[in-house]
């Protein structure tokens, strides 16, 4: 239990140290105000998009081809993505959202599943008036973005993952395991508490909030069999030393052409890449090892022939 404590106060502490807004960019509830930690960067269009009973707080930046957030469990657009956005909306078009009972959107009277969130990353494309956009997850986000693929391939050109899982036996046991040991008691007085509570939530529904969180992974699953079924090309990345097992990964990597040499039998359109010294919490924190990869993914000609003497 103390282990578990330290390392999601851990998890806190990182994701407000990497991301949070400086210091003469106060704190504030106004939903334009609160973005990125990039003062001088501002989204071109923010605010809620109505789906399926749910309002949706969502950003815009840049322009270009479109290009989906989706953040992890307890995150929001400026715990997650602060650092990210400025660098890819250099070149295209940046849609981040919050997710359901995250951030500025409020939860509903609905339980968590990667499937209903997934559905409503749909709803906001619909809403924007996007066909089709290249979509990355991180963590909890790439369940929704697994879940986008197969429930909406239509809307999809390139799916991204980052550290995250397909099926539930995707994590390492222990992690796995631990799971159903968390609760709000290891988050009180935390970063993830006080984001919480900044955006005007009863401080006396975070308890609640922390259990309907974690009920997404309280239940099996595994869409291994639709998930390697998506048509979309997939770059899939994992730390070294994250929560995801590496045969996860491969697994799916073989199932899109992988595990062959690419000098005989040709590249692959997916791409797999295990990043070094990498963590869970530290795939975000190393987001300049894996953006250029991400770039070069939704950027290349995946139909190439690879590079010959």
């Amino acid at each position: 239990m103390k282990y578990l404590i330290t390392f999601f106060s851990l998890v806190a502490i990182l994701f407000m140290a990497c991301q949070q807004p400086p210091k003469d960019h106060p704190a504030t509830n106004d939903t334009t105000k609160d973005t990125v930690a990039k003062d001088s960067l501002k989204p071109a269009e923010s605010g809620y998009a109505d789906v399926d009973g749910l309002k949706m707080y969502y950003e815009v930046y840049g322009s270009g081809k479109p290009l989906v957030l989706l953040h992890g469990s307890f995150m929001n657009i400026p715990l997650n993505w602060a650092q990210v956005i400025p660098v890819l909306a250099k070149d295209r078009k940046i849609i981040v959202a919050e997710m359901q009972g995250h951030g500025r959107t409020k939860d509903i009277p609905r339980k968590f599943s990667y499937e209903a969130m997934a559905d409503d990353v749909s709803g906001l494309l619909k809403h924007l008036k996007v066909d089709s956009a290249d979509v990355l997850g991180y963590s909890m986000g790439g369940g929704i973005a697994f879940q986008f693929a197969v429930r909406h391939p239509e809307q999809l050109r390139r799916l991204v993952i980052l550290s995250g899982t397909y099926a539930h036996n995707g994590w390492w046991p222990d992690v796995e395991a631990s799971f159903a040991t968390m609760n709000a008691e290891m988050f009180k007085g935390s970063p993830i508490e006080k984001e919480y509570l900044r955006y005007g939530n009863d401080s006396t529904q975070f308890p609640a909030y922390i259990k309907k969180v974690l009920s997404i992974d309280a239940v099996p699953y595994d869409w291994s069999k639709e998930v390697k079924n998506i048509k979309a090309p997939i770059f899939m990345a994992i730390g070294d030393a994250d929560g995801v097992r590496y045969e996860h990964a491969l697994e799916l990597f073989r199932a899109k052409g992988g595990g062959k040499m690419g000098d005989i039998h040709g590249l692959p359109q997916s791409r797999l890449a295990i990043l070094p010294g990498t963590t869970h919490i530290g795939m975000m924190t190393h987001a300049n090892l894996w953006m250029p990869m991400v770039k070069s993914f939704l950027d290349d000609d995946l139909n190439a022939p690879p590079p010959m003497f």
